[in-house]
């Protein structure tokens, strides 16, 4: 077998392989591309009255405003996942468990923004972790190393072509030269 029909055969049952997991990758990685552009993926940052300064209020004034929000689901620091501390804005953005995000200005302990967060849903869709966590490192994991593989068989499949014309090319300019003795 030649190379040629060989990396077509590899490419072509490679690709039927990884054809769903790939599409879920594909589609997942476009909404994430688009997180800082569309507010229903990831709620824009909001700015503070101060900014560029130290937080004047304490994480447990963030976590009573955060709470008055029923929405969020806040109610004491076991329903927070994490605080991202936005200084040269000015807000602390406490991401609930429950997957909702509340912007609480760090000077003045206002809530000045309190939406629900799709982007790290998303990011587990696109890394397979949201299925499962044997997902991630079993299926997503192995498609992403075919895709490099089909990358470059696609590559060579696609220069053979132009190789070919080339090689023809020398041959024939070689065959043309008078030889001299």
């Amino acid at each position: 077998m030649n190379a040629k029909r060989l990396f077509r055969q590899v490419h072509y049952w490679l690709s039927v392989a990884v054809f769903i997991p790939a599409a879920i990758m594909f589609v997942a990685g476009g909404f994430l591309m688009l997180k800082k552009e569309v507010e229903w993926i990831q709620p824009g940052t909001e700015r503070g009255a101060v900014e560029d300064t130290i937080p004047t209020i304490s994480y447990e004034q963030m976590v009573d405003a955060a709470s008055q929000h029923p929405e969020a689901g806040i109610q004491d620091w076991t329903d927070i996942d994490r605080i991202d501390l936005r200084v040269d804005r000015g807000i602390a953005k406490l991401r609930a468990n429950s997957g909702w995000e509340v912007q609480v200005d760090t000077a003045t302990a206002e809530v000045l923004k309190v939406a629900y967060r799709r982007s790290d849903t998303i990011e587990a869709i696109h890394d397979g972790s949201w299925f499962a966590d044997w997902v991630k490192l079993y299926v997503f994991l192995p498609v992403g190393v075919i895709l490099i593989i089909m990358w470059g068989t696609g590559a060579y499949l696609f220069l053979l072509p132009y190789l070919a014309k080339s090689k023809k090319k020398r041959t024939k300019k070689a065959a043309s030269k008078p030889v001299t003795n």
